[in-house]
Protein backbone atom coordinates (compact mmCIF):
# COMPACT_ATOMS: atom_id res chain seq x y z
CA UNK A 1 0.00 0.00 0.00
CA UNK A 2 2.74 2.65 0.58
CA UNK A 3 4.37 2.06 -2.30
CA UNK A 4 0.52 3.25 -4.07
CA UNK A 5 0.60 6.47 -2.05
CA UNK A 6 4.02 6.79 -2.70
CA UNK A 7 3.78 6.86 -6.64
CA UNK A 8 1.38 9.91 -7.23
CA UNK A 9 3.94 11.64 -5.05
CA UNK A 10 7.02 11.20 -6.93
CA UNK A 11 5.50 11.46 -9.80
CA UNK A 12 4.23 14.72 -9.09
CA UNK A 13 7.80 15.62 -8.00
CA UNK A 14 8.95 14.27 -11.03
CA UNK A 15 6.61 16.66 -13.36
CA UNK A 16 7.58 20.11 -10.83
CA UNK A 17 11.08 18.93 -11.38
CA UNK A 18 10.75 18.93 -15.61
CA UNK A 19 8.61 22.54 -15.19
CA UNK A 20 11.00 23.91 -13.46
CA UNK A 21 14.07 22.95 -15.59
CA UNK A 22 12.86 24.26 -19.01
CA UNK A 23 12.34 27.86 -17.88
CA UNK A 24 16.10 27.37 -17.04
CA UNK A 25 17.04 26.20 -20.40
CA UNK A 26 15.63 28.49 -22.45
CA UNK A 27 17.27 31.37 -20.05
CA UNK A 28 20.68 29.55 -20.66
CA UNK A 29 20.37 29.45 -24.47
CA UNK A 30 19.32 33.62 -24.56
CA UNK A 31 22.54 33.80 -22.02
CA UNK A 32 24.57 31.98 -24.25
CA UNK A 33 23.36 33.41 -27.02
CA UNK A 34 24.20 37.40 -25.70
CA UNK A 35 27.16 35.58 -24.65
CA UNK A 36 28.65 34.92 -28.05
CA UNK A 37 27.47 38.16 -29.45
CA UNK A 38 28.86 40.12 -26.72
CA UNK A 39 31.93 38.32 -27.24
CA UNK A 40 32.05 39.00 -30.79
CA UNK A 41 32.10 42.91 -30.02
CA UNK A 42 34.81 42.57 -26.97
CA UNK A 43 37.01 40.88 -30.39
CA UNK A 44 36.42 43.55 -32.51
CA UNK A 45 36.69 46.34 -29.67
CA UNK A 46 39.95 45.19 -28.93
CA UNK A 47 41.21 44.79 -33.05
CA UNK A 48 40.30 48.60 -32.76
CA UNK A 49 42.39 49.15 -29.83
CA UNK A 50 45.92 47.77 -30.69
CA UNK A 51 47.71 46.03 -33.50
CA UNK A 52 48.69 43.29 -31.21
CA UNK A 53 45.35 42.51 -31.10
CA UNK A 54 44.74 41.50 -35.06
CA UNK A 55 44.85 37.70 -34.58
CA UNK A 56 41.42 38.31 -33.01
CA UNK A 57 40.56 38.84 -37.15
CA UNK A 58 41.11 35.17 -37.53
CA UNK A 59 38.90 34.53 -34.39
CA UNK A 60 36.06 36.67 -35.40
CA UNK A 61 36.29 34.27 -38.97
CA UNK A 62 36.10 30.96 -37.67
CA UNK A 63 32.99 32.19 -35.71
CA UNK A 64 31.46 33.50 -38.90
CA UNK A 65 32.29 30.27 -40.36
CA UNK A 66 31.49 27.81 -37.38
CA UNK A 67 28.61 29.09 -36.20
CA UNK A 68 26.19 27.41 -38.51
CA UNK A 69 22.94 26.62 -35.61
CA UNK A 70 22.83 30.39 -35.29
CA UNK A 71 22.44 32.68 -38.09
CA UNK A 72 22.07 35.95 -36.12
CA UNK A 73 25.29 35.33 -34.59
CA UNK A 74 26.82 34.87 -37.99
CA UNK A 75 24.94 37.82 -39.25
CA UNK A 76 26.89 39.63 -36.15
CA UNK A 77 30.08 38.31 -36.92
CA UNK A 78 29.85 39.63 -40.40
CA UNK A 79 29.12 42.87 -39.62
CA UNK A 80 31.73 43.39 -37.29
CA UNK A 81 34.10 41.90 -39.44
CA UNK A 82 33.02 44.61 -42.04
CA UNK A 83 33.40 47.31 -39.69
CA UNK A 84 36.71 46.26 -39.18
CA UNK A 85 38.37 45.74 -42.73
CA UNK A 86 36.79 49.11 -43.85
CA UNK A 87 38.18 51.00 -40.98
CA UNK A 88 41.41 49.09 -41.74
CA UNK A 89 41.20 49.83 -45.57
CA UNK A 90 40.41 53.71 -44.92
CA UNK A 91 42.98 54.05 -42.27
CA UNK A 92 45.38 52.88 -44.86
CA UNK A 93 46.30 49.54 -42.60
CA UNK A 94 45.80 47.13 -45.83
CA UNK A 95 47.90 49.37 -48.52
CA UNK A 96 51.47 49.12 -49.02
CA UNK A 97 53.28 52.74 -48.62
CA UNK A 98 56.60 54.65 -48.63
CA UNK A 99 58.61 53.91 -46.36
CA UNK A 100 56.82 50.88 -45.32
CA UNK A 101 58.72 48.18 -43.90
CA UNK A 102 59.39 44.50 -44.45
CA UNK A 103 57.77 43.91 -40.62
CA UNK A 104 54.78 46.35 -42.06
CA UNK A 105 54.60 44.67 -45.11
CA UNK A 106 53.95 41.37 -44.08
CA UNK A 107 51.05 42.61 -41.94
CA UNK A 108 49.46 44.31 -44.75
CA UNK A 109 49.70 40.85 -46.15
CA UNK A 110 48.27 38.96 -43.73
CA UNK A 111 45.73 41.26 -43.39
CA UNK A 112 45.04 41.06 -46.97
CA UNK A 113 44.99 37.13 -46.99
CA UNK A 114 42.28 37.52 -44.08
CA UNK A 115 40.17 39.72 -46.08
CA UNK A 116 40.14 37.65 -49.28
CA UNK A 117 38.99 34.36 -46.32
CA UNK A 118 36.17 36.79 -45.17
CA UNK A 119 35.12 37.79 -48.74
CA UNK A 120 34.61 34.20 -49.57
CA UNK A 121 32.44 33.59 -46.57
CA UNK A 122 30.38 36.10 -46.55
CA UNK A 123 29.91 35.56 -50.41
CA UNK A 124 29.25 32.16 -49.19
CA UNK A 125 26.19 33.91 -47.42
CA UNK A 126 25.12 36.08 -50.08
CA UNK A 127 23.66 32.65 -51.34
CA UNK A 128 21.85 32.15 -48.65
CA UNK A 129 18.09 32.81 -48.09
CA UNK A 130 17.23 34.62 -45.05
CA UNK A 131 20.65 36.44 -44.69
CA UNK A 132 21.09 37.56 -48.40
CA UNK A 133 19.99 40.83 -48.01
CA UNK A 134 22.14 41.60 -45.59
CA UNK A 135 24.96 39.65 -47.05
CA UNK A 136 24.63 41.88 -50.10
CA UNK A 137 24.86 45.27 -47.82
CA UNK A 138 27.88 44.27 -46.95
CA UNK A 139 29.46 42.93 -49.95
CA UNK A 140 28.60 46.35 -51.58
CA UNK A 141 29.67 48.33 -48.42
CA UNK A 142 33.63 46.87 -49.11
CA UNK A 143 33.01 47.35 -53.01
CA UNK A 144 33.20 50.93 -51.84
CA UNK A 145 35.65 51.05 -49.59
CA UNK A 146 37.75 49.03 -51.74
CA UNK A 147 37.28 51.26 -54.91
CA UNK A 148 38.08 54.11 -52.84
CA UNK A 149 40.96 53.20 -50.48
CA UNK A 150 42.62 49.39 -51.20
CA UNK A 151 44.86 50.45 -53.88
CA UNK A 152 48.21 50.93 -54.71
CA UNK A 153 48.15 53.91 -56.76
CA UNK A 154 46.42 57.08 -57.29
CA UNK A 155 44.65 56.01 -60.55
CA UNK A 156 41.11 55.19 -60.14
CA UNK A 157 40.53 50.98 -59.83
CA UNK A 158 37.40 49.78 -59.45
CA UNK A 159 36.89 46.49 -58.00
CA UNK A 160 35.28 44.80 -60.37
CA UNK A 161 37.13 40.84 -59.22
CA UNK A 162 34.33 41.58 -56.60
CA UNK A 163 31.75 42.75 -58.40
CA UNK A 164 32.13 39.79 -60.75
CA UNK A 165 31.65 37.21 -58.01
CA UNK A 166 28.64 39.37 -56.60
CA UNK A 167 27.23 38.94 -59.77
CA UNK A 168 27.98 34.89 -60.06
CA UNK A 169 26.31 34.50 -56.98
CA UNK A 170 23.50 35.94 -58.26
CA UNK A 171 23.42 33.68 -61.14
CA UNK A 172 23.17 31.36 -59.42
CA UNK A 173 19.91 28.56 -60.09
CA UNK A 174 19.12 28.39 -56.76
CA UNK A 175 19.80 32.02 -55.65
CA UNK A 176 17.21 34.68 -53.59
CA UNK A 177 15.20 36.40 -56.10
CA UNK A 178 14.18 39.49 -53.84
CA UNK A 179 18.01 39.81 -53.69
CA UNK A 180 18.56 39.59 -57.05
CA UNK A 181 16.11 42.26 -57.47
CA UNK A 182 17.59 44.61 -54.73
CA UNK A 183 20.83 44.37 -56.29
CA UNK A 184 19.07 45.33 -59.66
CA UNK A 185 17.19 47.70 -58.66
CA UNK A 186 19.01 49.77 -55.73
CA UNK A 187 22.99 49.23 -57.33
CA UNK A 188 22.49 48.41 -60.97
CA UNK A 189 19.76 51.04 -62.35
CA UNK A 190 20.89 53.74 -60.12
CA UNK A 191 24.54 53.74 -60.75
CA UNK A 192 26.59 54.12 -63.97
CA UNK A 193 29.71 52.48 -62.70
CA UNK A 194 27.84 49.63 -61.00
CA UNK A 195 25.99 48.93 -64.09
CA UNK A 196 28.84 48.94 -66.04
CA UNK A 197 31.15 46.65 -64.99
CA UNK A 198 28.00 44.49 -63.93
CA UNK A 199 27.39 44.43 -67.53
CA UNK A 200 31.26 43.44 -67.95
CA UNK A 201 30.50 40.93 -65.61
CA UNK A 202 27.50 39.38 -67.06
CA UNK A 203 29.20 38.59 -70.67
CA UNK A 204 31.99 37.36 -69.00
CA UNK A 205 29.78 34.58 -66.70
CA UNK A 206 27.80 33.62 -69.74
CA UNK A 207 30.78 33.54 -72.14
CA UNK A 208 31.65 30.62 -69.67
CA UNK A 209 29.05 28.99 -69.06
CA UNK A 210 28.83 28.87 -73.06
CA UNK A 211 30.84 25.92 -72.72
CA UNK A 212 28.93 23.97 -69.92
CA UNK A 213 25.46 22.39 -69.52
CA UNK A 214 23.71 25.83 -68.66
CA UNK A 215 20.52 25.22 -66.77
CA UNK A 216 17.79 27.26 -67.34
CA UNK A 217 17.36 29.59 -64.03
CA UNK A 218 20.80 31.20 -65.04
CA UNK A 219 19.17 32.50 -67.84
CA UNK A 220 16.19 33.28 -66.20
CA UNK A 221 17.87 35.21 -63.71
CA UNK A 222 20.19 37.16 -66.21
CA UNK A 223 17.40 38.05 -67.71
CA UNK A 224 16.24 39.71 -64.71
CA UNK A 225 19.00 41.33 -64.36
CA UNK A 226 19.33 42.68 -67.61
CA UNK A 227 15.39 44.07 -68.11
CA UNK A 228 16.28 46.00 -65.06
CA UNK A 229 17.87 48.33 -66.76
CA UNK A 230 15.18 50.25 -68.19
CA UNK A 231 17.17 53.91 -68.59
CA UNK A 232 19.39 54.00 -71.68
CA UNK A 233 22.11 56.46 -71.70
CA UNK A 234 21.15 58.95 -74.74
CA UNK A 235 24.49 61.15 -74.14
CA UNK A 236 27.73 61.78 -72.02
CA UNK A 237 26.22 64.08 -69.83
CA UNK A 238 23.67 61.51 -68.51
CA UNK A 239 26.57 59.23 -67.11
CA UNK A 240 26.89 61.08 -63.69
CA UNK A 241 25.51 58.43 -61.09
CA UNK A 242 28.39 57.05 -59.55
CA UNK A 243 28.99 54.37 -56.65
CA UNK A 244 32.42 54.99 -55.99
CA UNK A 245 33.54 58.46 -57.25
CA UNK A 246 34.25 58.94 -60.62
CA UNK A 247 37.81 58.96 -62.12
CA UNK A 248 39.25 62.45 -62.91
CA UNK A 249 40.42 61.32 -65.98
CA UNK A 250 37.63 62.32 -68.16
CA UNK A 251 39.40 60.08 -71.16
CA UNK A 252 38.22 56.99 -69.17
CA UNK A 253 35.63 54.24 -70.35
CA UNK A 254 33.12 55.23 -67.67
CA UNK A 255 32.67 58.91 -69.20
CA UNK A 256 31.58 57.14 -72.68
CA UNK A 257 28.71 56.30 -73.98
CA UNK A 258 29.76 54.07 -76.63
CA UNK A 259 31.61 51.99 -74.39
CA UNK A 260 28.80 51.73 -72.06
CA UNK A 261 26.43 50.59 -75.27
CA UNK A 262 29.33 48.41 -75.80
CA UNK A 263 29.22 46.60 -73.01
CA UNK A 264 25.10 46.48 -72.76
CA UNK A 265 25.50 44.86 -76.38
CA UNK A 266 27.89 42.12 -75.37
CA UNK A 267 26.14 40.85 -72.42
CA UNK A 268 22.86 40.47 -74.54
CA UNK A 269 24.82 38.99 -77.40
CA UNK A 270 26.47 36.52 -74.86
CA UNK A 271 22.62 35.50 -73.61
CA UNK A 272 21.14 35.58 -77.03
CA UNK A 273 24.26 32.30 -77.58
CA UNK A 274 22.89 29.99 -75.19
CA UNK A 275 20.61 27.01 -75.27
CA UNK A 276 16.87 28.64 -74.61
CA UNK A 277 13.55 27.04 -74.47
CA UNK A 278 10.72 28.59 -76.66
CA UNK A 279 9.56 31.11 -73.88
CA UNK A 280 12.32 31.97 -73.13
CA UNK A 281 13.11 33.15 -76.85
CA UNK A 282 10.02 34.60 -76.77
CA UNK A 283 10.54 37.01 -73.88
CA UNK A 284 13.81 38.38 -75.24
CA UNK A 285 11.95 38.78 -78.74
CA UNK A 286 9.16 40.85 -77.04
CA UNK A 287 12.25 42.90 -75.75
CA UNK A 288 13.76 43.40 -78.65
CA UNK A 289 12.40 47.05 -79.47
CA UNK A 290 12.51 48.27 -75.84
CA UNK A 291 15.07 46.57 -73.49
CA UNK A 292 17.80 45.17 -76.14
CA UNK A 293 17.79 46.85 -79.45
CA UNK A 294 18.10 50.75 -78.12
CA UNK A 295 21.78 49.38 -76.02
CA UNK A 296 23.23 48.06 -79.43
CA UNK A 297 25.78 49.95 -81.58
CA UNK A 298 25.91 47.78 -84.34
CA UNK A 299 21.71 46.77 -84.75
CA UNK A 300 22.81 44.43 -87.37
CA UNK A 301 23.90 41.73 -84.56
CA UNK A 302 20.61 41.24 -83.90
CA UNK A 303 19.93 39.30 -87.19
CA UNK A 304 20.95 35.94 -86.61
CA UNK A 305 18.93 35.71 -83.45
CA UNK A 306 15.64 37.18 -85.25
CA UNK A 307 16.71 34.85 -88.65
CA UNK A 308 16.77 31.61 -85.99
CA UNK A 309 13.77 32.83 -84.24
CA UNK A 310 11.61 33.04 -87.73
CA UNK A 311 12.55 29.48 -89.01
CA UNK A 312 11.03 28.71 -85.64
CA UNK A 313 7.68 29.60 -87.23
CA UNK A 314 4.35 29.96 -85.85
CA UNK A 315 3.86 33.35 -83.08
CA UNK A 316 7.07 33.08 -83.19
CA UNK A 317 8.09 33.87 -86.27
CA UNK A 318 5.37 37.13 -86.16
CA UNK A 319 7.45 38.07 -83.11
CA UNK A 320 10.72 37.78 -85.18
CA UNK A 321 9.35 39.94 -88.05
CA UNK A 322 8.43 42.49 -85.21
CA UNK A 323 11.59 43.13 -84.21
CA UNK A 324 13.43 43.34 -87.66
CA UNK A 325 10.43 46.09 -88.20
CA UNK A 326 11.86 48.36 -85.51
CA UNK A 327 15.08 47.64 -86.88
CA UNK A 328 14.31 48.85 -90.39
CA UNK A 329 11.91 51.61 -89.34
CA UNK A 330 14.26 53.02 -86.54
CA UNK A 331 17.76 51.46 -87.26
CA UNK A 332 17.38 52.20 -91.11
CA UNK A 333 18.05 48.42 -91.50
CA UNK A 334 18.42 46.83 -94.47
CA UNK A 335 16.19 44.00 -95.28
CA UNK A 336 15.08 43.91 -98.32
CA UNK A 337 13.30 40.00 -98.19
CA UNK A 338 11.35 41.33 -94.78
CA UNK A 339 7.49 41.98 -96.89
CA UNK A 340 8.31 38.19 -98.36
CA UNK A 341 8.93 36.70 -95.14
CA UNK A 342 5.96 38.25 -93.91
CA UNK A 343 3.50 37.47 -96.85
CA UNK A 344 4.66 33.33 -96.00
CA UNK A 345 2.38 34.13 -92.74
CA UNK A 346 -0.32 34.10 -94.40
CA UNK A 347 -1.29 30.48 -94.34
CA UNK A 348 -4.56 28.73 -93.76
CA UNK A 349 -4.15 28.72 -89.77
CA UNK A 350 -3.51 31.99 -89.35
CA UNK A 351 -7.33 33.26 -88.86
CA UNK A 352 -7.82 29.94 -86.19
CA UNK A 353 -4.75 30.68 -84.35
CA UNK A 354 -4.86 32.23 -80.92
CA UNK A 355 -2.23 35.03 -81.79
CA UNK A 356 -4.74 36.07 -84.35
CA UNK A 357 -5.51 39.64 -82.89
CA UNK A 358 -1.54 40.12 -82.13
CA UNK A 359 -1.11 39.53 -85.62
CA UNK A 360 -3.72 42.08 -87.11
CA UNK A 361 -2.25 45.09 -84.85
CA UNK A 362 1.45 44.15 -86.14
CA UNK A 363 0.33 44.18 -89.48
CA UNK A 364 -1.81 47.33 -89.39
CA UNK A 365 1.74 48.58 -88.43
CA UNK A 366 3.78 46.40 -90.81
CA UNK A 367 1.29 48.03 -93.92
CA UNK A 368 0.64 51.45 -92.34
CA UNK A 369 2.84 53.47 -94.86
CA UNK A 370 1.45 54.72 -98.20
CA UNK A 371 4.34 54.49 -99.88
CA UNK A 372 3.95 50.33 -100.23
CA UNK A 373 3.98 49.20 -103.28
CA UNK A 374 0.49 48.98 -104.68
CA UNK A 375 0.98 45.28 -105.72
CA UNK A 376 2.46 44.29 -102.78
CA UNK A 377 -0.67 45.35 -101.00
CA UNK A 378 -3.00 44.25 -103.01
CA UNK A 379 -1.44 40.62 -102.53
CA UNK A 380 -1.64 40.97 -98.55
CA UNK A 381 -5.87 41.54 -99.06
CA UNK A 382 -6.49 39.09 -101.71
CA UNK A 383 -4.25 36.26 -99.59
CA UNK A 384 -6.33 36.74 -96.52
CA UNK A 385 -9.65 37.57 -98.79
CA UNK A 386 -9.11 34.19 -99.61
CA UNK A 387 -8.40 32.82 -96.46
CA UNK A 388 -11.68 33.76 -95.16
CA UNK A 389 -13.85 31.27 -97.20
CA UNK A 390 -12.39 29.37 -94.70
CA UNK A 391 -12.26 31.22 -91.56
CA UNK A 392 -14.56 31.27 -88.60
CA UNK A 393 -16.72 34.39 -88.10
CA UNK A 394 -14.13 35.82 -85.20
CA UNK A 395 -11.72 35.83 -88.03
CA UNK A 396 -14.05 37.32 -90.94
CA UNK A 397 -15.09 40.02 -88.69
CA UNK A 398 -11.37 40.87 -88.35
CA UNK A 399 -10.25 40.93 -92.02
CA UNK A 400 -13.07 43.20 -93.81
CA UNK A 401 -12.45 46.30 -91.41
CA UNK A 402 -8.82 45.65 -92.18
CA UNK A 403 -9.01 45.27 -95.64
CA UNK A 404 -11.55 48.83 -95.74
CA UNK A 405 -8.64 50.65 -94.16
CA UNK A 406 -6.08 49.07 -96.72
CA UNK A 407 -8.08 50.63 -99.15
CA UNK A 408 -8.74 53.86 -97.85
CA UNK A 409 -4.64 54.17 -97.57
CA UNK A 410 -4.19 52.30 -100.81
CA UNK A 411 -7.05 54.04 -103.24
CA UNK A 412 -5.06 52.28 -106.39
CA UNK A 413 -6.03 48.68 -104.98
CA UNK A 414 -9.64 49.90 -105.28
CA UNK A 415 -9.58 48.07 -108.77
CA UNK A 416 -10.12 44.82 -107.25
CA UNK A 417 -13.70 46.17 -105.95
CA UNK A 418 -14.88 47.88 -109.24
CA UNK A 419 -13.50 47.47 -112.73
CA UNK A 420 -15.48 47.67 -115.26
CA UNK A 421 -15.25 46.14 -118.80
CA UNK A 422 -14.88 49.08 -121.40
CA UNK A 423 -15.71 47.04 -124.58
CA UNK A 424 -19.09 45.00 -125.93
CA UNK A 425 -16.80 42.34 -126.90
CA UNK A 426 -15.51 41.67 -123.94
CA UNK A 427 -18.72 42.21 -122.21
CA UNK A 428 -19.99 39.34 -123.96
CA UNK A 429 -17.08 37.06 -123.60
CA UNK A 430 -17.18 37.60 -119.84
CA UNK A 431 -21.18 36.80 -119.85
CA UNK A 432 -20.75 33.93 -121.50
CA UNK A 433 -17.42 32.06 -120.59
CA UNK A 434 -16.90 33.78 -117.05
CA UNK A 435 -13.13 34.22 -116.11
CA UNK A 436 -10.21 32.60 -114.34
CA UNK A 437 -9.17 34.30 -111.44
CA UNK A 438 -5.72 35.83 -112.41
CA UNK A 439 -3.98 35.48 -108.82
CA UNK A 440 -1.72 32.77 -108.16
CA UNK A 441 -1.47 31.46 -104.41
CA UNK A 442 0.92 29.44 -104.38
CA UNK A 443 3.21 32.32 -105.65
CA UNK A 444 5.56 33.07 -102.40
CA UNK A 445 6.49 36.81 -103.87
CA UNK A 446 4.27 39.31 -103.25
CA UNK A 447 5.35 40.99 -106.02
CA UNK A 448 4.63 38.65 -108.73
CA UNK A 449 0.64 37.25 -107.80
CA UNK A 450 -1.07 39.27 -110.30
CA UNK A 451 -3.42 39.97 -107.48
CA UNK A 452 -3.75 43.40 -108.81
CA UNK A 453 -5.33 42.40 -111.76
CA UNK A 454 -8.22 39.46 -109.68
CA UNK A 455 -11.60 40.96 -107.48
CA UNK A 456 -12.18 40.01 -104.24
CA UNK A 457 -15.44 37.64 -105.01
CA UNK A 458 -14.44 36.27 -101.82
CA UNK A 459 -15.83 39.16 -99.69
CA UNK A 460 -18.80 38.59 -102.10
CA UNK A 461 -19.22 35.31 -101.10
CA UNK A 462 -18.89 36.12 -97.25
CA UNK A 463 -22.52 38.91 -97.81
CA UNK A 464 -24.62 35.15 -97.92
CA UNK A 465 -22.85 33.48 -94.77
CA UNK A 466 -24.73 32.18 -92.54
CA UNK A 467 -23.62 34.24 -89.58
CA UNK A 468 -25.92 37.48 -89.76
CA UNK A 469 -22.82 39.39 -88.33
CA UNK A 470 -20.29 38.77 -90.84
CA UNK A 471 -23.05 39.08 -93.65
CA UNK A 472 -24.00 42.63 -92.50
CA UNK A 473 -20.19 43.39 -91.93
CA UNK A 474 -19.19 42.58 -95.48
CA UNK A 475 -21.50 44.62 -96.97
CA UNK A 476 -19.28 47.48 -96.29
CA UNK A 477 -17.04 46.52 -99.24
CA UNK A 478 -19.76 46.89 -101.48
CA UNK A 479 -20.74 50.60 -100.78
CA UNK A 480 -19.87 53.55 -100.88
CA UNK A 481 -16.15 54.40 -98.93
CA UNK A 482 -17.59 57.43 -96.94
CA UNK A 483 -15.98 56.15 -93.73
CA UNK A 484 -12.87 57.41 -93.18
CA UNK A 485 -11.54 54.14 -91.10
CA UNK A 486 -12.75 51.63 -88.64
CA UNK A 487 -11.04 51.01 -85.79
CA UNK A 488 -9.49 47.54 -85.60
CA UNK A 489 -9.88 47.21 -81.83
CA UNK A 490 -13.27 46.96 -82.08
CA UNK A 491 -13.34 43.96 -84.46
CA UNK A 492 -10.57 41.85 -82.54
CA UNK A 493 -10.54 39.48 -79.85
CA UNK A 494 -13.74 38.29 -81.35
CA UNK A 495 -14.50 34.37 -81.14
CA UNK A 496 -17.95 32.82 -82.23
CA UNK A 497 -18.96 32.13 -78.79
CA UNK A 498 -19.02 36.59 -77.95
CA UNK A 499 -20.49 37.09 -81.47
CA UNK A 500 -23.50 34.87 -80.49
CA UNK A 501 -23.74 36.26 -76.71
CA UNK A 502 -23.63 40.13 -78.83
CA UNK A 503 -26.49 39.03 -80.95
CA UNK A 504 -28.55 37.33 -78.42
CA UNK A 505 -28.19 40.61 -76.29
CA UNK A 506 -29.84 42.64 -79.12
CA UNK A 507 -33.16 43.96 -78.26
CA UNK A 508 -35.75 42.68 -80.08
CA UNK A 509 -38.17 45.97 -81.75
CA UNK A 510 -40.83 44.01 -83.50
CA UNK A 511 -41.49 40.18 -83.47
CA UNK A 512 -40.63 38.33 -86.82
CA UNK A 513 -43.79 36.96 -88.32
CA UNK A 514 -43.45 33.71 -88.36
CA UNK A 515 -45.99 31.48 -90.63
CA UNK A 516 -46.39 27.68 -90.15
CA UNK A 517 -49.32 25.06 -90.59
CA UNK A 518 -50.08 22.07 -88.14
CA UNK A 519 -50.19 18.81 -90.07
CA UNK A 520 -53.39 16.74 -89.27
CA UNK A 521 -52.59 14.14 -90.58
CA UNK A 522 -48.81 12.33 -90.17
CA UNK A 523 -49.14 8.73 -90.80
CA UNK A 524 -52.39 8.29 -92.36
CA UNK A 525 -52.81 8.57 -96.38
CA UNK A 526 -54.33 11.58 -97.37
CA UNK A 527 -57.74 10.93 -99.44
CA UNK A 528 -57.74 11.70 -102.77
CA UNK A 529 -60.24 14.10 -103.08
CA UNK A 530 -58.54 16.46 -100.90
CA UNK A 531 -55.50 16.77 -103.89
CA UNK A 532 -52.83 17.04 -101.07
CA UNK A 533 -49.60 14.57 -101.86
CA UNK A 534 -48.91 12.20 -98.78
CA UNK A 535 -45.95 12.53 -96.90
CA UNK A 536 -42.92 11.04 -98.29
CA UNK A 537 -42.53 9.00 -94.87
CA UNK A 538 -46.22 7.71 -95.65
CA UNK A 539 -45.03 6.65 -99.18
CA UNK A 540 -41.95 5.22 -97.73
CA UNK A 541 -43.61 2.92 -94.92
CA UNK A 542 -46.76 0.90 -94.58
CA UNK A 543 -47.98 1.69 -91.56
CA UNK A 544 -51.05 -0.46 -91.95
Amino acid sequence: MPSTIDDPGKSAKRKRKTLDTKPLKRARSESSEEDAQAQILLLETEIFESKKNYNNITALIKLLRDDDEDADNSIVAAISLCRVFTRLMVSGEMTKREGTTEKEAVVVKWLRERYSEYKTTILTLLGEEGISSTALTLCMRLLKTEGQHLRNSKEYNFPTGLLTDIVRVLLKPRSDGSTRKEFSEKYVEENDDVRFYTLEAIEKILVEARSQATERALLDNTLEILTAIESVPESKEELEDFYIPAPEKTTHALYSLTQHKKRAQGAWLALMKLEMDKEQRKTILRLTATSIAPWFLKPELLMDFLTDSYDAGGSMSLLALSGVFYLIQEKNLDYPSFYRKLYSLLDSEILHSKHRSRFFRLMDIFLASTHLPAVLVASFIKRLSRLTLNAPPGGVVAVVPWVYNLFKKHPTCTFMIHREVTTAKAKEDLEKEGMDDPFLQDEEDPMETHAIESSLWEIVMLQSHYHPNVATLTNIISEQFTKHSYNLEDFLDHSYGSMLEAENAKEVKKMPVIEYEIPKKIFVKRDASAGVEDALLVKLWDFS
